[in-house]
């Protein structure tokens, strides 16, 4: 029966609000028309339309297809002249229905080509300051000639195929075209001089350390085939450096031909261990097979040491197998240390691996393994379960770069042995991070030279989750801080970025090269909108639900942001049209607050301002039906008897109801409220979120309300709410556990919290 008395109640502070208001905006004239400006207004004209390739709900339609280019490779590195030589067969499969009259590869080793014109994509002037390294690269020395050397193009019978040169990608025109369901086998031979990749922070090259050894990080390292698909055809962007690869699917065999004395790992599955182990290693590597809780060590510092003497004239190859993968990528040194850890993966063992050399410990003997191990883990479980045999750590300095099964990680101690929580946190999370782009887009195959969110933005968000959960799982490596301090991920992180300076922010839907700020926009805005719409708006079990069948219904396909968006929605029920378009389409910002509270009480008689309101309208009080009145106590008229007196006791109407209405238990059980409040919040941000308020009363008890983001769907300015209370209201805060990136808390708070200035704030960090 409470239930009732409240919704009398709301009715009449509902009639009482509206009548003023609706009087005095009933227009003079006639106003024009205006088109749909609401926040909460569809997406149609954002999205593309569902088709059968692409379904409404998010997923693959019945006519789905993708293409498939399988490799056949023999590579050789010289690591003397530090250049690398190739040769591949490549099987071009057209699952698409249309004929092909030529195909595209990409040739990405041409943007560290002598002319590239990746050199030239900028205009931002002479800064004040240059580092020396950078002053050194741009003034000082030649442009490396870092790019492909094509040596020929042929079809399966050895005739030469024409093909054209247009910077990153390699046009092959065929003698007849490639028709619908059939494939094409042609051979491409090349070579190109490897990149010290601790200049430019190239993403693929060696590092050189001072006894005149090299590690080796290689990848984009042969012709790949770039993707045709239903979206756009084939894959047109060029690779200008910050977009990264839409890749296709593909099986691999690979012969890497290196010194002698190498240590080497790459994706796909070892087919000849036997001949590239020692007895001592083939007996380790049994042993790891089996270890759950720690690291085996394969190849130990002081193997890796003895190695590094000597400069191996014989040649070794290793060979590999990898199947259904889009990229390729190997590591080899002679300076390697090598270990590595079974993790159970459902019914399957994988193989969690790093490679360093000893510059890398004591920190990732530590740490690297553990961090890949719980990386899998952690990411299997919110999306589907790793279906790779391995995944591989390789220490690289200044690196952090992903490919299917391996990935390149910084992090490197003090020449002692040393380091910082900085540099520890920081080679924990960019092992999670890049073993954790396997899923994101090794396996959900995201085109990332177009929409970069959707391969960095996901994977910082699981990144954000996966840091949480090796805090919890390995306490002594945070302590003595209580949780994992991300980077990115939790909201107030974001906000700088949000509240900076509108002309250098981009909507998160905008291609990677064109954005001023492509970490923020990129990866922290992305994660920080994921991390509040689970903990926020949809709840983690609907946002679980929907997320892991978002990965589930595209691992090992291509996926658009509109799939991602669609399919959220589809397995959730819940519409977060608004969501995206505030968040994803815009550079808006949260930002919300208390505007004004007014106390009203139940009275004998309307107020003034009821009876002018109606009379407006041509009315009198006398020809309505009988009603509770209102008034506030701000009022002339508000008569001060009226505090303390229950509803019932100062309303005649109200009294009559109740004895009409509801039995004597019914009545006894009843809570009158003493006091009803207007809250009006205020909304200068333009994204709409969940209102989420904590009122404190007289007695120092404490309610927290979660109005959802739809309570702006009328009124985008502001909106006011009814709060009837036994209890006197003595404080309102907005967002009290920071949960929405709000950019201003100066108006989150009734009565108005004093805001120190920058003075008092410094002067009590001295203090302290």
């Amino acid at each position: 029966m409470m239930t009732k008395i409240k919704f009398c109640f709301a009715s009449v502070v509902f009639l009482f609000a509206t009548l003023v208001p609706a009087q005095e905006q009933m227009p003079t004239e006639k106003q024009p028309g205006h088109t749909n400006q609401s926040k909460f207004k569809q997406l149609y004209e954002e999205f593309a339309t569902p088709n059968t390739y692409r379904s409404a709900s998010g997923a693959p339609g019945p006519d789905y297809y993708q293409q498939q280019a399988n490799y056949v490779m023999n590579i050789e590195l010289d690591d003397k002249n530090h250049k690398i030589y190739g040769d591949e067969t490549i099987t071009y499969i057209n699952n698409s229905p249309e004929d092909l009259a030529f195909l595209w590869v990409q040739l990405d080793q041409n943007i560290r080509a002598k002319d590239s014109k990746a050199r030239l994509k900028n205009g931002d002037g002479v800064p004040m300051a240059y580092r020396p390294s950078s002053f050194s690269s741009k003034f000082l020395n030649e442009p490396f000639d870092g790019g492909f050397v094509i040596e020929h193009v042929k079809d399966a019978n050895g005739k030469p195929l024409a093909h054209t040169i247009n910077f990153t990608m390699m046009r092959i025109d065929l003698p007849t075209p490639l028709k619908s369901k059939e494939q094409i086998s042609f051979s491409i031979k090349w070579n190109y001089n490897i990149p010290d990749h601790t200049v430019d922070r190239a993403r693929s090259g060696y590092e050189e350390f001072e006894d005149g050894n090299r590690a080796y990080v290689i990848a984009q390292f042969f012709p790949r085939m770039a993707v045709f698909n239903d979206v756009e055809g084939w894959q047109n962007h060029q690779f200008w450096g910050n977009g990264e690869f839409a890749l296709t699917f593909g099986d691999y065999d690979v012969n890497i031909t290196v010194p002698a004395d190498h240590i080497l790992d790459a994706t796909g599955v070892l087919q000849n261990r036997k001949e590239v182990f020692s007895k001592e290693m083939l007996q380790r590597y049994e042993k790891a097979k089996k270890s759950y809780d720690k690291p085996v060590i394969i190849v130990n510092q002081k193997e890796a040491e003895e190695a590094s003497k000597g400069f191996a004239t014989a040649k070794k190859t290793w060979k590999f197998k990898a199947k259904n993968v889009r990229d390729y990528a190997f590591a080899s040194s002679r300076r390697f240390i090598w270990d590595m850890q079974a993790v159970k993966m459902g019914n399957r063992d994988v193989m969690a691996v790093s490679l360093y050399p000893k510059e890398g410990n004591p920190l990732w003997e530590e740490y690297s393994t553990k961090a890949v191990a719980l990386t899998l883990k952690s990411y299997s479980s919110h999306t589907f379960d790793y279906p790779y045999p391995k995944a591989i750590s390789v220490h690289a300095k200044n690196q952090g770069m992903e490919y299917p099964m391996i990935c390149w990680n910084y992090g490197r101690p003090n020449k002692d042995g040393s380091y910082s929580d900085r540099v520890k946190y920081g080679m924990i999370s960019v092992i999670i991070h890049e073993v954790g782009h396997n899923f994101f887009p090794m396996i959900v195959n995201s085109d990332e030279r177009q929409w970069g969110w959707m391969d960095e933005g996901l994977d910082t968000f699981m990144q954000y989750m996966a840091e949480q959960e090796f805090g919890e799982e390995f306490p002594e490596a945070i302590a003595p801080n209580k949780a994992y301090p991300s980077r990115r991920g939790a909201p107030s992180k974001i906000v700088p970025y949000m509240s900076g300076d509108q002309s250098t922010i981009s909507p998160i839907m905008s291609n990677p090269e064109n954005v001023y700020q492509l970490g923020p926009n990129a990866y922290g805005k992305p994660a920080t909108a994921l991390n509040i719409l689970r903990e926020t708006v949809m709840g983690r079990e609907l946002f679980d639900h929907a997320f892991k069948t978002y990965a589930q219904r595209w691992m090992f396909k291509h996926p658009t942001p509109e799939d991602f968006f669609r399919t959220m929605e589809d397995a959730s029920a819940v519409d977060l049209d608004y969501f995206w378009r505030g968040w994803f389409y815009t550079t808006d910002y949260v930002d919300m607050g208390v505007k004004d509270i007014k106390k009203f009480y139940v009275s004998k008689k309307p107020s003034a301002k009821l009876k002018e309101a109606i009379e407006q309208r041509g009315q009198k009080i006398s020809d309505l039906p009988p009603l509770v009145y209102l008034v506030e106590e701000d009022d002339a008229e508000f008569d001060s008897k009226l505090k303390g007196k229950s509803s019932s006791e100062t309303s005649k109407t109200l009294k009559e109801f109740m004895m009409d209405n509801m039995t004597a238990a019914e009545r006894a059980a009843v809570k009158e409220p003493k006091f009803i409040y207007q809250v009006t919040y205020d909304k200068p941000g333009g994204i709409p979120m969940p209102l989420i308020v904590e009122y404190t009363y007289a007695d120092g008890t404490r309610e927290n309300v979660r109005y959802p983001a739809e309570i702006w769907r009328k009124n985008d300015k502001e909106v006011s709410v009814v709060l009837a209370t036994q209890k006197e209201l003595t404080g309102v805060v907005v967002d009290p556990k920071a949960e929405t990136a709000d950019i201003d808390t100066s108006n989150n708070s009734w009565p108005k919290k004093e805001q120190k200035s920058d003075f008092d704030q410094m002067k009590e960090k001295v203090k302290g």
